[in-house]
């Protein structure tokens, strides 16, 4: 017997909704063309939540000839710019009437707290709409002043289709960081969602067609990496794409994409460094260190994972962050209000995370506190210090709740250790100094610097790296950059 397309869901909370199971392809919902189906895995308790239909590249073909017809259909592609706005901010409104059962697929689906998804995720992920319907209307070009025989103006039009694979760690909201800029702009899409939590993009998909936008403009495929995602990095009618997760799968992606030199943005792994003076609030550095790696159970690319302490704080620091992990990282089932520290993602993230335990020990670092579990995919927040730079766990992002520490002197030396990775996410620097904060904050290798807190981010200030943690910006501004070509127009007045 085949998969329905959509069933009644009845969460654990007790929430109900009518949840797609289809791909979402034309502003309709269909079965894969194979018949291939993949699960949604509850990281809680690891039981089945449901089955969805998994494409295949000739899915992949269907949802790209859907994008392809919209974007040059004249019922997206000449609406106004208010109309397109306008539509994104009907979508929005939806979001808020539906914010309960966004919160609470997301918090089944990965294990993020209920508090955490009722409360930035999904708030966050409505925002970021609202904020890029704002700029619908504002994507203007220039005149340029080369002489009177000519005027020479441009055009900021939109790139055409775009493939956006997203990653599993903040599936809504990533999707809107990715869907807001390039709807604004006038682009179509077919994104990618990770097979490890496919539910709530597909839950968009009926309130993209409630909220009135045309068949095509969005489309949305559940899917393997090695398969749709694949299909959608090599697909030669795609012409632009956006790629969030692991820096070794955003290299693959990259190369795919080549096939056809698309415009490619990246965001990808982080092993960012928090740096702490002498002279810092020791309190607010224990609480934003503790923010930085544990939120999230630490599944953040731009986790604070290196906390680099000045030599007269290093004891005492690690001392009060211990303490405090083990009264605010409170470890429980994610639909439970109280519940901080949810479990990892799968049964594979936990066993990497458990693997660098073993790294850390046999490197010579000294475990601290955590590396153990209570049970399940539950990692307790795992602390090592005397990490050296050379130490795998110093090196590469493990992805969980998962900290180390390491000693410096100087301001130089704090710099040098801080750069010493091939990413460069974020970085923060806790000093009551702020002469020095700015100082450091220049010469720290990073598309963002945190002073004196951690992890902020925000749909209208740019998110990105550098080195090998991506190319681009998301967010912001700059984010409408990665989704239009400058076209330059030369009029003769002579």
């Amino acid at each position: 017997m085949s998969l329905p397309l959509e069933k009644e869901m009845i969460a654990p909370n007790g929430v109900k909704w009518i949840q797609p199971l289809g791909l979402f392809i034309n502003n309709e919902f269909v079965m894969s063309k194979s018949g291939a189906t993949l699960s949604s895995i509850n990281p809680n308790d690891m039981k089945e939540i449901t089955e969805v239909y998994a494409a295949e590249a000739a899915d992949i073909d269907e949802a790209v000839k859907a994008a392809r017809t919209a974007f040059e259909s004249p019922e997206w592609a000449d609406i106004t710019p208010g109309e397109r706005g306008a539509l994104m901010f009907k979508l929005a409104e939806l979001m808020q009437r539906d914010a309960e059962i966004l919160a609470t697929i997301d918090t089944w689906d990965m294990g993020k707290p209920i508090s955490v998804t009722r409360s930035e995720d999904v708030p966050g992920s409505i925002e970021t709409f609202k904020y890029y319907a704002g700029w619908a209307d504002k994507i203007n070009g220039k005149t340029l002043n080369i002489g009177p025989s000519k005027l020479v103006y441009t055009l900021h039009q939109p790139i055409g289709v775009c493939g956006q694979i997203i990653p599993w760690n903040y599936p809504l909201m990533m999707a809107a960081w990715k869907l807001g800029p390039a709807l604004a702009t006038g682009n179509t899409v077919v994104m990618k969602s990770a097979e490890q939590s496919p539910l709530s993009v597909l839950y968009l998909g009926k309130l993209f067609k409630e909220a009135g936008f045309p068949k095509g403009v969005y489309n949305v495929v559940s899917g393997y990496g090695k398969t749709a995602g694949q299909a959608i990095a090599e697909h030669t009618d795609i012409d632009k794409i956006a790629f969030t997760g692991s820096t070794n799968t955003a290299k693959t992606v990259m190369k795919a994409a080549s096939v056809n030199l698309k415009n490619v943005t990246l965001e990808t792994g982080g092993k960012s460094p928090m740096i702490v003076f002498d002279d810092a609030d020791l309190d607010e550095a224990v609480k934003w260190g503790h923010i930085g790696i544990m939120s999230n159970s630490g599944q953040v690319c731009c986790a604070t994972s290196r906390i680099l302490l000045q030599e007269g704080i290093y004891e005492k620091y690690i001392e009060r962050f211990a303490t405090y992990c083990n009264e605010f990282s409170v470890i429980g089932d994610p639909f439970d209000e109280s519940t901080s520290h949810g479990p990892q993602v799968s049964q594979q993230q936990y066993d990497r995370v458990m693997s660098y335990v073993e790294q850390g020990k046999a490197e010579g670092a000294k475990l601290v506190a955590g590396g153990t579990t209570p049970g399940g995919n539950f990692v307790v927040p795992t602390m090592f210090k005397d990490v050296e730079d050379h130490h795998s766990i110093f090196q590469e992002e493990v992805f969980g709740p998962f900290v180390v520490f390491a000693k410096f002197k100087t301001e130089e030396e704090a710099i040098k250790r801080a750069n010493a990775t091939k990413y460069g996410l974020g970085a923060a620097v806790f000093t009551k100094n702020l002469k020095r904060a700015h100082k450091v904050a220049r010469k720290v290798e990073s598309g963002m610097v945190w002073i004196n807190t951690s992890n902020d981010s925000h749909w209208a200030v740019p998110f990105g790296g550098v080195k090998q943690s991506g190319i681009g910006r998301e967010c912001g501004e700059y984010a409408l950059e990665n989704y239009t070509n400058a076209k330059a127009v030369y009029v003769d007045l002579e």
